[in-house]
């Protein structure tokens, strides 16, 4: 890819994240696309979620619910879907549960189908500066975002 494809310093403020799932891409989309099914899964290790907002993905929802950790922290979480396409694309803001989160970004998850009936999930986060990607870095947010995946792999695995 050319670096002009990215403009205005995007390639800096991004975290991609990728993994090949042993299932068809319609079955891991709607593992992510319907909020009962993607929160018995969607945690990294360790933890669970408490969901307040229950629904499919569509342009407008909002799923609000808390990350909480083995010792009963709870993280306040949001998600405010702006596109989706079916089987292909899911666009959603991703932030604090809360109205004035500067450190919000966007994530774009794409679903590819490969020959061999797998599917290739891409997340994308484009955080809102240089700063807030390389604190989200610190925090962890790589090896948890691959924990996250690791649970939708298990998840798939064990679902008929």
């Amino acid at each position: 890819m050319r670096g002009d494809a990215y403009p205005n310093g995007q390639i800096e403020r991004e975290i991609v994240l990728s993994r090949v799932v042993a299932a068809p891409r319609d079955v891991v989309f709607a593992a992510w696309s319907d909020s009962r099914r993607m929160f018995q899964w969607f945690a990294p290790a360790g933890m669970r979620c408490d969901v307040h907002a229950h629904g499919l993905a569509e342009p407008g929802a909002v799923w609000r619910f808390d990350m909480i950790g083995t010792g009963g922290e709870r993280y306040g979480n949001r998600m405010r879907f702006i596109e989706v396409v079916p089987n292909q694309r899911l666009v959603f803001e991703h932030g604090a549960d809360q109205d004035d989160d500067p450190a919000r970004f966007l994530t774009t998850i794409t679903f590819d189908q490969q020959d061999d009936g797998k599917t290739v999930v891409t997340l994308r986060q484009l955080h809102p500066t240089t700063a807030q990607r390389q604190r989200t870095i610190g925090f962890g947010a790589v090896e948890i975002g691959y924990q996250t995946l690791e649970g939708l792999v298990r998840h798939l695995e064990s679902s008929p």
